[in-house]
């Protein structure tokens, strides 16, 4: 068995089996998409089409805001219908373009760089990521060409390929790697053309053998790339903690993983860098799990982006019985839904429906002190005086025990034996103290 681990999580239920041998099924999408212009972190998208515009499929509707931005594409052919606001996974409200799909799927031509081993010019490469849209497809939306231009490009010793999703019940990732791990290796082979003294790690869960064995021997013959198997353990896929597992390295809340000389990034990521550079693609289709105890066929659906979470639980049999809980993304880190009219964006990485919800039904009573939350915690702080800290609204006190270095993952919330809420009350008072330090302009 693996070592390759971290201090700290947990072993929950992962759910897997519901959709693991499904193989990926390309979907269609509906009548109406809707692309929000803010699809990732940093400045929103800036429409470039106006309503009853004729687009294609491929097409650039909105350019990026800023350096830290993304543009957007038109997954279809169609006319624009309106840029309103919409509802996306978060509950936000988003301005959106609204596309009616014609259902011919006329594309743009796409103009190809070249193949992973032909000798392609560092700016090239990192402006045809950068206009090809990609962000951090794992959920959280990081624009890719910002991480892929460091300051220093020769300190960057690993780029590691979060190959782990650790997040119960997923499986997309697991399923790109076992049908299309060429896509996988050549994306890693063109993103270390960028980093001259970098070697590159496929980091991947002991739970999945058959994609360790996979890979070892597609990279047998690569001097640059490696597989390495880790423990199986949430959250290994968190982005501090996959360094730790697969390097020694720490970092903490202040820093960057380029501080630690490491870039991270998701599979789906690595697979649409390797598209955007091979076929000169942008990003506008991306792998999603459908499954839960409610739905009639867990699958794994290439979707594109746009297309109605409602049309995807309709390809999937729709539900066995009425869900008490739906949610996008992984249970641990995902967000509830109260609606499924909703479109799949960049970051959308599965749907889940279930026939109960556990987290409303459980009744938070006062702390026992049992120290459970403090010993799962990946971040070695103590979540339950955080938690405290939090309900007194005692900044001072809530920064000082390390309250910023709360990754968030749920981890304490799991096994609190009081059904206490820590993870919602930590995150709640971390962006306060974010929005307090960013108004007087501080870090």
């Amino acid at each position: 068995m693996a070592r390759l681990t971290f201090t700290g999580g947990i072993h929950p239920y992962d759910g897997k089996d519901l959709s693991k041998s499904s193989p990926i099924e390309a979907v269609l999408p509906g009548k109406e998409l809707v692309f929000p212009l803010s699809q990732h972190i940093g400045a929103p998208a800036t429409a470039l089409v106006a309503k009853g515009d004729r687009v294609l499929r491929g097409q650039k509707i909105a350019e990026a805001g800023g350096f830290v931005s993304a543009p957007v594409y038109s997954s279809v052919s169609g006319t624009v219908k309106a840029l309103e606001k919409r509802r996306v996974a978060t509950g936000d409200m988003v301005m959106s373009i609204i596309v009616e799909n014609d259902d011919q799927y006329e594309e743009v031509e796409y103009t190809p760089l070249g193949s992973p081993e032909d000798d392609i010019k560092r700016e090239d490469i990192i402006n045809a990521v950068k206009e090809a849209g990609i962000v951090g497809m794992g959920g959280a939306g990081f624009p890719t060409h910002v991480k892929l231009s460091p300051k220093d490009a020769a300190s960057i010793d690993y780029i590691i390929a979060n190959c782990a999703e650790c997040e119960p019940y997923l499986t997309s990732d697991y399923r790109r790697m076992l049908e299309e791990p060429e896509k996988l290796i050549g994306g890693m082979k063109i993103i270390l053309k960028l980093f001259p003294n970098a070697h590159g790690i496929l980091a991947v869960e002991d739970n999945k053998p058959d994609c360790v064995a996979l890979l070892k021997k597609m990279v047998s013959t690569e001097s640059r790339i490696c597989v390495k198997a880790l423990k199986t353990k949430y959250p290994q896929g968190s982005e501090r903690h996959l360094i730790s597992a697969t390097t020694g390295r720490e970092i903490n809340s202040t820093m960057l993983p380029a501080d630690a000389g490491c870039i991270v990034n998701n599979v789906d990521t690595i697979v649409s860098v390797y598209r955007a550079v091979t076929e000169g693609r942008p990003l506008m289709e991306r792998i999603i799990t459908v499954t839960g105890d409610c739905i009639k066929e867990p699958k794994n659906y290439r979707c594109h982006t746009g297309m109605n979470y409602a049309d995807l639980i309709e390809k999937a049999g729709g539900f066995t019985v009425e869900p008490e809980k739906i949610i996008c993304g992984g249970p641990m880190m995902g967000f509830a839904l109260f609606d499924t009219n909703i479109p799949v964006t960049k970051t959308s990485t599965a749907l889940l429906a279930f026939k109960k919800d556990m987290v409303s039904a459980s009744k938070p009573t006062a702390c026992i002190n049992c120290g459970k939350c403090a010993a799962a915690c990946p971040g070695r702080i103590i979540p339950s005086h955080l938690a405290m800290y939090a309900e007194r609204n005692d900044f001072e006190s809530f920064v000082a025990d390390g309250g910023m270095e709360c990754c968030e993952c749920g981890c304490c919330s799991f096994v609190c034996p009081a059904k206490r809420p820590l993870t919602q009350e930590i995150k709640s008072m971390r962006k306060l103290e974010l929005a307090n330090r960013k108004n007087k302009g501080g870090k």
